[in-house]
């Protein structure tokens, strides 16, 4: 009997070295802002898409239930780290947040109409970066014509297909980037201090802009009338040169474009310390909000 036993554990020791293991399939969540009925029809699109492309869709429910429980709730305006934290506590790869609304539009010289739209955000639970936004909006005369023509042209021009392409693709840029992290070193950059005081006390002069530049409110955000907050971390060397600049909070919509473009384009006195001009990392902040009209 021993001998049979050795013998059954010995062959199935060499049947699973084997057997090739499988890779893990990456797993794709939808989270919805509202929890809507046009919310989750446009989730069906999207997941029909994802599950076709072979990645492995959580169920949207359980996703938020599990979001809900540890006290996250899904935001348009996220920092990559309040990202990170939810696409951990949801448990997937990737989340794509859905904000589905229609709206009643009364002009003062046209007859009322309807606005369908959808906001689709792709964002990484590993980095918490967003890499992918779309909006799309269409307008009838009445609440259901409107969802209608939504969902028909959301799935006849097949807006998932280009959120699976960036997924793949961010896959193989993150394991590049973990690649080339190993071994290298990491310059020391100093963090700027919470504030004017504090630096003061420790000696240390804040790095000032030549000049303060504003991000152009994209079109995109003015059509949807979205209001927001983008914050970027920025690397400024000793000579007051930005060397690299990172979203640290995004909002789709062309904000974080617009605000990486404008950072790009500065230049600062540099941070010293006792009289010597020293490298940075500061947070710049900037809040969009709705031109009058």
């Amino acid at each position: 009997m021993v001998f049979r036993l050795s013998l059954l554990l010995a062959l199935f020791t060499a049947l699973a070295a084997a057997t090739p293991a499988q890779p893990r399939r990456t797993t794709i969540a939808t989270v919805l802002l509202n929890n809507s009925e046009l919310e989750r029809r446009v989730s069906e699109l999207y997941s029909e898409g994802f599950q076709a492309a072979d990645l492995d869709v959580l169920d949207t429910d359980l996703a938020m239930a599990a979001a809900k429980g540890a006290g996250y709730a899904p935001s348009l305006n996220m920092a990559v780290s309040e990202a990170r934290t939810f696409g951990s506590v949801v448990g997937s790869d990737f989340f794509v947040l859905i904000d589905a609304q229609t709206l009643r539009r009364s002009p003062s010289s046209n007859p009322i109409y309807f606005d369908s739209y959808a906001s689709i955000f792709l964002v990484s639970s590993r980095t918490g970066r967003l890499w992918r936004f779309q909006w799309i909006k269409v307008k009838a005369a009445t609440p259901a014509q409107a969802e209608r023509h939504l969902l028909t042209d959301m799935s006849a021009s097949k807006y998932a297909h280009p959120v699976i392409e960036d997924v793949r693709r961010v896959l193989a840029e993150e394991q590049t980037r973990r690649a080339l992290a190993v071994g290298r070193e990491v310059p020391v950059i100093e963090v700027a201090p919470d504030d004017s005081e504090t630096a003061t006390a420790e000696g240390i002069q804040l790095p000032r802009p030549y000049r303060r530049l504003q991000p152009p409110y994209p079109e995109l955000a003015a059509s949807a009338e979205v209001e927001a907050v983008v914050d970027v971390i920025v690397d400024i060397d000793e000579n007051g040169e930005v060397s690299s600049r990172e979203i640290a909070r995004w909002a789709g919509f062309n904000l974080d474009e617009a605000t990486l473009d404008t950072v790009k384009k500065l230049h600062f006195f540099p941070a010293m310390r006792n009289g010597a001009a020293i490298p940075m990392r500061v947070l710049l902040r900037y809040n969009f909000r709705k031109p009058p009209k």
